[in-house]
C-alpha cells in the first residue's frame, strides 16, 4: 500500500471517529443537560436535586452543601452547577421549601454560601412527584446507584416552571405558566374542551400577547409604572428576567444617551419591586413613561420557543399539546396507582378472611395428629376448599405457611367483631377503587379540583395580561438636537452652527426624527437626521416629518408663467429619494409656502396693468381643497404674480403649526415681463 493511500486511510477513520464522537456529544448534551424531558418537564440536574431531597427527606431541612454533596453521586458535573440549579429551583417557590438567604430574584443579588443556607422538599412536591412504584430506575454514571428516568410527576411541570436551555444546534424557551390555569386547563382537557393559556411571570409585569403563537410567536413584556406625582415615577413589577439593577442601568444608559431626562434613580427594593425615578424641571411623567418603555429595559420582547425531549428525542410543540400529553400521563398514572392499590388491598383481604377462617372455623385442630409438613400443608389445603368462594384468589403454599405462622397467643385472644369490621373496611375501600376505575376521567378531575383547592390560593396570576400599543421611538424621543441650515456652505446637521439668522434655518429633533426639505425649484425629499450632510444653497424650508401635516403653496408654473395655488398633506416617501410638486423648469419655483391646515392667509401682488381695478388680490387657503402633492392646483389669476407675502394679521381661528419662512417674495416685474 502506498503511503498517499496510507494517509488517505487514516484521515477516513479520523473523519469517521469524529463524526462518530460528536453525534454522541450532540445527542448527550441535547438530552443529558440543555433540555427538558416532556413527561416530568425536568432536566436531568433538577430531577436529580429532587430524587436526593426525597431520598434524605425526614421532614426537617438539610444543608443546600449536605444536598449537593449527595447529588453528585447522580450527577456527573461539578458541584457548582448542582447549585445553581438547586438556588433556582428553589427560588420558583414551587417545590423546594427554603430557609435561608437563596438570593433574590427581583434585584439579581447572589444566594449565600451552600453551608449557609438549608431546604426540604415543599408538602406539593412530596404529594405529586413521587412514586416508588410508577418510577423507573437506572443506574448512576457509576454504577453505584440507581436513578430515575422521569419523575411519576402528576403536575405539568414543564409549563409550569418554563425552561431555557442551549444545546448543540438547538435551544429552547419554554415560558412559566400559572398553576391554576394549568390545572383549570386540564380539567378543561379531559371535560372535552378547548382551551388556552397565557404565560406568567414570577416578576409580575404585563404582557401583550397579541403575536403569541402556543409557546411560539412574540411576546412583548412590560414594567408595572406608577406615578406618584409629576415628577416621580414608581416601577412597581418587572418584565420577564429583568432585575432591578439591569434595569436601573438600561434607564442610566438612555438617560446619558440624551433620550431621556432624569434627575436621580433609586432602588428600595426588599420583598417588593419599588424603583424610584425623580424627574427634573420641565420634564413630565407621562412623557417619561413612553420613554422608558421605547429606550430601556421596561419594555421587551421574549421570542418563545418550545422544545422538549419526547421519547428520547428533541420534539417541537406546542403548549396545548403538551398539556394535553401531560393530562393523558397524569391519568395514566393514577390509573396505575389504583390498580396496583386495589392489588394491596384484595391481598390483605384475601390474609384477612383466610386467617378468620383458620381461626374461627378451627382448621387449626386438623393438623394436630399429623406428624409430617407435608401432611399438615395437605391437611390445610383440603380444609380451606369448601370456603374457596369466600376467597379474593387461590389458596398457594405461601398463604399456608402464613396461616401456620401464627402464634398460639394470638388465636387464644382473636376478637371476631374487630377482625370483621377490618374486612367490612378493606371491602369498602375496594368498592371505592373499582368505582374510580370505572371513571378515570371523573376521578383525575376530582384529583386535580382537590390540588386546586389545598394549593390553589399559594399561587395566584403575577404578570397582567392586556393589549397594549407599540410605543413609538420617535414620538417618545427627546427633541434634543439643533438642526441648522447653513445657506452659504449648503450644508445641513446637527453640527452645523447657524450665523444668519435672515437667510439661515434651524429647527429642534430627535435622532429618529425624519426631516422633509422643500428647495426653491420644487424638489423635496426626506431624509434622516445626520450631523453635518450637504444639501444645496436653494433650500427654502425644512421640518420634521408629522402626519397629516397640511402646506399651503403657491408656485409658478414656468412653462406658462402662470401661478397656482394647491393644499397637500404630508406626502408618503422613501428616505433620500428625490420628488417634485410640479414639473422642473427653468422659471418654475416656489412664491409662498405655509404649513397649517386653518387660517392661512396671503396677499398677492399682481404685475399691474392699466385696464385693472386691482393689482393684488388676498387668498384664504381654507378655501381650497386639499389634494395630493402631484395636484396642479388652480390658477391664482389670469395675470402674471409679482410678488406673495403672507398676511401676518389673521383671524383669531387662525393656527398654523408653523410661520411661513423667509424667501417666499417671487422675483420683480422686471424678471417677469
Amino acid at each position: 500500500m502506498s503511503e498517499h493511500t496510507t494517509q488517505k486511510t487514516g484521515h477516513g477513520r479520523l473523519h469517521r471517529l469524529f463524526d462518530t464522537n460528536f453525534l454522541d456529544y450532540t445527542s448527550y448534551v441535547i438530552r443529558e443537560r440543555a433540555i427538558p424531558d416532556i413527561d416530568d418537564g425536568l432536566k436531568p440536574v433538577q430531577r436529580r436535586i429532587l430524587e436526593t431531597l426525597y431520598n434524605m427527606d425526614d421532614g426537617r431541612y438539610h444543608k443546600v452543601a449536605n444536598v449537593v454533596g449527595e447529588t453528585m453521586k447522580l450527577h456527573p458535573h461539578g458541584d457548582q452547577s448542582i447549585f445553581a440549579a438547586l438556588v433556582n429551583l428553589a427560588n420558583k417557590g414551587y417545590l423546594i421549601d427554603r430557609q435561608g438567604n437563596f438570593g433574590n430574584i427581583f434585584t439579581g443579588d447572589q444566594a449565600s454560601a451552600a453551608r449557609y443556607i438549608e431546604c426540604r422538599l415543599t408538602p406539593l412536591a412530596r404529594e405529586t412527584l413521587f412514586n416508588r412504584d410508577l418510577t423507573e430506575y437506572v443506574d448512576s454514571y457509576d454504577g453505584r446507584m440507581q436513578e430515575p428516568v422521569t419523575l411519576p410527576s402528576k403536575l405539568p411541570l414543564l409549563l409550569l416552571l418554563g425552561a431555557e436551555g442551549i444545546a448543540v444546534g438547538m435551544a429552547t424557551k419554554i415560558m412559566p405558566h400559572n398553576f391554576c390555569e394549568l390545572l383549570e386547563a386540564m380539567i378543561d382537557c379531559l371535560q372535552g374542551q378547548e382551551f388556552t393559556l397565557y404565560p406568567d411571570f414570577p416578576r409580575g409585569g404585563i404582557i401583550d400577547v397579541s403575536d403569541y403563537q402556543s409557546g411560539h410567536g412574540r411576546l412583548r413584556c412590560r414594567a408595572r409604572i406608577e406615578t406618584k406625582d409629576d415628577k416621580t415615577i414608581v416601577i412597581r413589577e418587572l418584565p420577564y428576567n429583568v432585575t432591578t439593577q439591569t434595569l436601573i442601568d438600561s434607564v442610566e444608559k438612555a438617560a446619558k444617551a440624551g433620550k431621556l431626562k432624569i434627575v436621580s434613580i433609586n432602588d428600595y427594593t426588599a420583598e417588593e419591586v419599588e424603583v424610584e425615578i425623580k424627574l427634573p424641571r420641565g420634564v413630565h411623567a407621562e412623557e417619561t413613561i413612553d420613554a422608558l418603555y421605547a429606550f430601556t429595559d421596561c419594555e421587551l420582547a421574549i421570542s418563545p420557543n418550545l422544545v422538549v425531549i419526547k421519547d428520547s428525542m428533541p420534539c417541537l410543540m406546542k403548549v396545548e399539546d403538551v398539556l394535553r400529553h401531560n393530562t393523558a400521563k397524569l391519568k395514566a398514572d393514577l390509573e396505575k396507582e389504583l390498580r396496583i392499590e386495589l392489588g394491596r388491598l384484595q391481598e390483605k383481604l384475601h390474609a384477612r378472611k383466610l386467617e378468620q377462617i383458620f381461626i374461627e372455623e378451627r382448621l387449626y385442630k386438623q393438623i394436630e395428629e399429623q406428624i409430617s409438613y407435608k401432611e399438615v400443608i395437605s391437611t390445610i389445603r383440603q380444609a380451606l376448599l369448601p370456603y374457596a368462594d369466600e376467597l379474593q384468589r387461590k389458596v398457594t403454599k405461601d398463604d399456608i405457611e402464613r396461616l401456620l405462622e401464627i402464634r398460639i397467643k394470638r388465636i387464644s385472644r382473636y376478637d371476631i367483631n374487630r377482625q370483621q369490621k377490618e374486612i367490612d373496611t378493606l371491602e369498602k375501600n375496594i368498592r371505592i377503587i373499582e368505582k374510580h376505575l370505572e371513571d378515570l376521567v371523573g376521578f383525575t378531575i376530582t384529583y386535580l379540583r382537590g390540588l386546586l383547592k389545598k394549593y390553589g390560593k399559594l399561587f395566584p396570576r403575577k404578570s397582567e395580561i392586556r393589549e397594549f400599543d407599540e410605543v413609538d421611538a420617535r414620538a417618545a424621543a427627546l427633541s434634543n438636537l439643533h438642526l441648522c441650515y447653513h445657506r452659504d456652505s449648503g450644508f445641513l446637521g446637527y453640527k452645523v452652527k447657524k450665523e444668519n439668522p435672515k437667510k439661515d434655518l434651524d429647527l429642534h429633533c430627535s435622532e429618529y426624527d425624519r426631516i422633509l426639505l422643500i428647495y426653491k425649484d420644487g424638489r423635496y425629499k426626506v431624509i434622516s437626521v445626520a450631523d453635518k450632510l450637504f444639501v444645496g444653497s436653494d433650500l427654502l424650508w425644512m421640518g420634521v416629518v408629522r402626519k397629516d401635516q397640511v402646506f399651503n403653496v403657491i408656485y409658478r408654473f414656468g412653462a406658462e408663467n402662470m401661478s397656482y395655488v394647491k393644499r397637500f398633506r404630508t406626502p408618503k416617501y422613501i428616505i433620500n429619494r428625490e420628488y417634485r410638486l410640479f414639473p422642473e423648469h427653468k422659471r418654475s419655483l416656489i412664491q409662498f409656502l405655509a404649513v397649517g391646515e386653518t387660517g392661512i392667509r396671503a396677499r398677492v401682488s399682481l404685475v399691474p396693468s392699466s385696464r385693472a381695478r386691482y393689482n393684488a388680490i388676498e387668498i384664504e387657503m381654507d378655501d381650497y381643497l386639499i389634494k395630493g402633492p402631484g395636484a396642479k392646483g388652480r390658477r391664482v389669476s389670469n395675470r402674471v404674480v409679482r410678488r406673495v407675502s403672507n398676511i401676518t394679521g389673521k383671524p383669531a381661528t387662525a393656527k398654523p403649526v408653523l410661520s411661513p419662512l423667509p424667501g417666499f417674495e417671487g422675483p420683480g416685474s422686471e424678471d417677469d415681463a
